[in-house]
C-alpha cells in the first residue's frame, strides 16, 4: 500500500505502543514519519523545524495536556490533520474543527482514508 507515498506525516502520540503502531501503519502506506512527539512542546518544535504535509494528533496527551495548541498551529500553517481520539465529537475544542475525526480504535485503512480526506478538505479551502 503506497497511498501516502512521499508525504511527511507528523505523529503526536504519547502512548508508546500506539505510536509504534501508527508509525508502522504510516510507513506501510508509504509516508515518511516525523516524530512521534509525545508532548505539545515536542510537537510544536517539530512543526517549526520541519515542513509537514499531514499530521495525526492524539487528542489527550500525558500530564493532562491535549494537542489543541498543535492543532491551532497546524491550522495557521494550513497543514491538514487527523485527530485520533476515543473522545466524543461534541467535546473537542474549536481548534479541531478543520481536522478529520478518527475514532480509536481504528484500522490502517481508516487512517489512510482519514488522512486523504483531510488533504481533500484542505485543498478545497
Amino acid at each position: 500500500m503506497s497511498a501516502l507515498q512521499g508525504l511527511r506525516v507528523l505523529v503526536v502520540e504519547n502512548d508508546e505502543m500506539n505510536a509504534m503502531l501508527l508509525e508502522l501503519q504510516l510507513a506501510q502506506a508509504g509516508a515518511t514519519v516525523a516524530g512521534p512527539a509525545a508532548t505539545v512542546e515536542a510537537a510544536l518544535q517539530q512543526v517549526e523545524e520541519e515542513a509537514m504535509d499531514l499530521a495525526v494528533l492524539d487528542y489527550r496527551l500525558g500530564g493532562g495536556q491535549t494537542s489543541e495548541a498543535v492543532a491551532e498551529r497546524l491550522n495557521t500553517l494550513g497543514v491538514p490533520f487527523v485527530v485520533a481520539t476515543g473522545q466524543v465529537t461534541g467535546g473537542l475544542p474549536a481548534a479541531f474543527e478543520r481536522g478529520v475525526l478518527l475514532t480509536k480504535p481504528y484500522l490502517a485503512e481508516d487512517l489512510v482514508r482519514s488522512l486523504r480526506q483531510a488533504q481533500e478538505i484542505a485543498a478545497g479551502q
